[in-house]
């Protein structure tokens, strides 16, 4: 197998290529044209669609997990409609976005309830079992450690402004790029506790 790494391909073109099987990490394909492209079966995380256009496309058993604005398909915009099928589903969602200190205060009475109720759970689970990754997704333990990061990127250094405030546990985000001084053993497998 070919390995392209750190090439600039600008302007480049592919007709009747196969890249069956390839990988694409961190690759910049803005404003690439793509015409009679079969992506049946691709994987796509992290990716940014802003400004996107797909036309004359055919979305079967497709499945989309993001943040949607401005989504229009066949001419609708379908983000407010999958907004309010969700906050239909968990009435306590459209309490996450409050607009005044009353609205903070109930949000976070909601999430402390729910949080405790899904510790509890997990707690049910062998130790194994927090650590399984599920269709590439983060386990749980990895998911409460990427939390802490979180946490401390928002709270510690942003609000508090503490230079280093990540634990050595912390993990950033996926597709983050490598920060010196910042933690990232995605192996690390501590216990819930």
């Amino acid at each position: 197998m070919t390995t392209f790494r750190e090439q600039d391909l600008t302007g480049a073109r592919f007709e009747r290529v196969s890249l069956r099987g390839a990988r694409f990490t961190q690759v910049f394909l803005n404003d690439a044209s793509m015409h009679a492209v079969d992506f049946t079966g691709a994987q796509i995380r992290g990716a940014l669609f802003n400004e996107s256009r797909m036309r004359g496309v055919e979305l079967v058993d497709v499945e989309i997990s993001g943040e949607l604005q401005n989504v229009v398909v066949n001419g609708i915009d379908i983000a407010p409609l999958v907004d309010a099928e969700l906050n239909r589903r968990m009435p306590e969602r459209a309490k996450m976005r409050p607009d005044d200190s009353n609205g903070f205060r109930q949000a976070w009475s909601i999430l402390e309830r729910l949080w405790e109720g899904t510790v509890a759970c997990a707690r049910a689970f062998p130790e194994a079992a927090l650590h399984r990754s599920v269709d590439g997704e983060w386990s749980f333990i990895q998911t409460l450690r990427h939390l802490n990061f979180a946490s401390a990127a928002w709270v510690g250094r942003m609000i508090l402004g503490n230079a280093s405030p990540w634990h050595q546990l912390d993990l950033p985000w996926d597709e983050a790029p490598g920060w010196d001084g910042i933690p990232w053993d995605r192996e690390a497998r501590p216990s819930l506790d």
